[in-house]
């Protein structure tokens, strides 16, 4: 149990000085910083996080800050601002879960504790189409998301292919809720199907023109040093085993067989680069960069995959 950062002293005392929307941002970021939070779940500094906590509880637009920074706070709003903070500090529960939503370019999508908080850098690449990689977004007709949680990058899988049939997986029957809840709000239903499987195992055979997969694939020196933060995740979806590699050699090993014959798998490792190359040197991925991920996530065809 961690022993809290903002006793209700403290507490009590920036509910009764502070006023301003511009007053509350300095002290959270003081605070944010007095408590050495760690960051990485939506944001990656103090300002943005304080920021975005402080327009979420006031029901204000997120991307519109400057006209209310002088704006004068009623008692209630300053409390129920200061309950979000204290339980950011003293829990050190990621932001996510406290406001129960994540943005992932520029979409919202719902999520609670029983799924990871929604960041993969995949994202960026489907709001490119996965271009130049592949070739034609319209000849994605059939489209796989593995370890899907709460179903965003499925999702964003089917905004970025207009005429692919997108399925999802997952082992976790709570994140599968959550993952409809998501569907149903972006009115996917149509062209989405949800499926309770360990990885390929429990899926019905299919042939897909595309897989992408964000699995657990944290090595077990790495979880044990996780922030706090992290530790409100589920560690199903995280942990990777004493390589990070566990479940990646199974996708490796089942995915030629729910590829079509020119499918491409693409695949996120985090910061496991090294153990990646170490399990599987026989293998020569394309590496995909984004503005945030280098050698963070791989491309591989049926063809390598199937070798």
């Amino acid at each position: 149990m961690l022993s809290p950062c903002i006793d209700n002293s403290s507490l009590l005392e920036a509910q009764q000085e502070l006023r301003t929307v511009r007053d509350l941002l300095r002290w959270s970021v003081s605070q944010f910083n007095r408590c050495q939070l760690a960051f990485g779940h939506g944001s990656d500094n103090a300002w943005d996080e304080a920021a975005y906590l402080l327009l979420h509880s006031l029901h204000l637009p997120l991307d519109t800050l400057e006209p209310y920074l002088d704006a004068t706070l009623l008692e209630s709003e300053r409390a129920a601002y200061l309950a979000l903070l204290a339980r950011r500090c003293n829990e050190r529960v990621p932001a996510a879960y406290l406001t129960g939503e994540a943005w992932l370019q520029g979409h919202r999508f719902r999520v609670t504790a029983d799924t990871i908080v929604p960041r993969s850098p995949i994202a960026e690449l489907l709001s490119e189409q996965l271009q130049p990689w592949v070739a034609d977004p319209d000849a994605v007709y059939h489209a796989l998301d593995l370890c899907t949680g709460s179903g965003c990058l499925a999702i964003l899988t089917a905004l970025a292919f207009p005429q692919a049939q997108v399925d999802a997986v997952d082992l976790s029957d709570a994140a599968l809720e959550v993952a409809q809840s998501n569907i149903d709000a972006f009115e996917l239903n149509d062209r989405m199907s949800l499926y309770k499987s360990d990885l390929l195992d429990q899926l019905p055979q299919a042939s897909y023109d595309l897989i992408i997969c964000n699995p657990p694939y944290v090595n077990e020196q790495s979880m044990q040093c996780l922030p706090q933060e992290y530790k409100h995740e589920p560690q199903l979806a995280l942990a990777g085993g004493d390589d990070g590699m566990d479940l990646v050699r199974r996708i490796l090993e089942a995915a030629p067989n729910f590829l079509a014959p020119e499918g491409v798998l693409v695949l996120e490792i985090g910061n496991e680069y090294d153990n990646f190359v170490a399990a599987f040197p026989e293998l020569e991925p394309i590496w995909l960069s984004t503005e945030t991920a280098e050698d963070q996530i791989l491309l591989l065809s049926r063809e390598q995959l199937a070798l």
